[in-house]
């Protein structure tokens, strides 16, 4: 009986084998295909409602930010130029505050989804060098979580108005992302706590 059922046996593990190739072949293909259509934006951006106070939520891997342990903030005002005056901020390991100052300059007005930051001392920020993609890729009705990424799918970001955002939201998302063609198996989940960051405010 036992040397009856070991061909069959065999015979079940290699469909199950060839079925999970299959399967990662599909998947595979997927993200190929995604990753080969150009990035798309939101329709629109409310430049005023964007404004404010956003916590990073997630994000994949960046050499910028290698030194953000946790507590990563972004805030956007809107300067006499017309332009976005960025700052961003963090805690590394040791709690040191880092902060970086850099303007953001719209690419496709009056749709405002793409943007380009430059973080060159404000005396050369004008000139169109060192500037790096900002695209919306999206955004809630209430402008209460954004994804945004850059049409290589190099960088991505997750950012909440509030330091704390439920799974299911994230999970949306990061699976819209990953529909963008974006790789997440690397992504960031960033610690944050509204009582420290308030202390590193004051």
């Amino acid at each position: 009986m036992i040397t009856k059922n070991i061909p069959r046996a065999g015979y079940t593990l290699a469909k199950i084998a060839v079925g999970g190739v299959l399967l990662a072949g599909l998947g595979i293909a997927a993200v190929s295909y995604a990753q080969s259509r150009p990035l798309t934006t939101v329709d629109k951006i409310e430049i005023d409602r964007y404004l404010g106070v956003w916590y990073e939520i997630a994000r994949k891997p960046m050499y910028f930010q290698k030194q953000c342990d946790r507590h990563v903030t972004a805030t956007y005002t809107l300067n006499e130029n017309g332009n976005v005056d960025v700052l961003n901020r963090c805690l590394s390991e040791d709690g040191t505050v880092n902060q970086v100052k850099g303007e953001a300059f719209i690419q496709n007005a009056p749709f405002n989804s793409k943007l380009k930051v430059s973080f060159l001392p404000e005396v050369v920020r004008w000139l169109p060098v060192a500037r790096g993609d900002y695209w919306i890729l999206k955004i809630d009705d209430d402008y209460q979580t954004v994804l945004v990424g850059e049409p290589k799918r190099k960088y991505m970001w997750v950012l909440s108005r509030t330091p704390d955002l439920n799974e299911a939201r994230l999970n949306e998302y990061l699976q819209y992302a990953q529909s963008l063609g974006y790789n997440i198996k690397d992504l960031i989940r960033t610690k944050q706590s509204l009582k420290l960051l308030k202390e590193t405010e004051q």
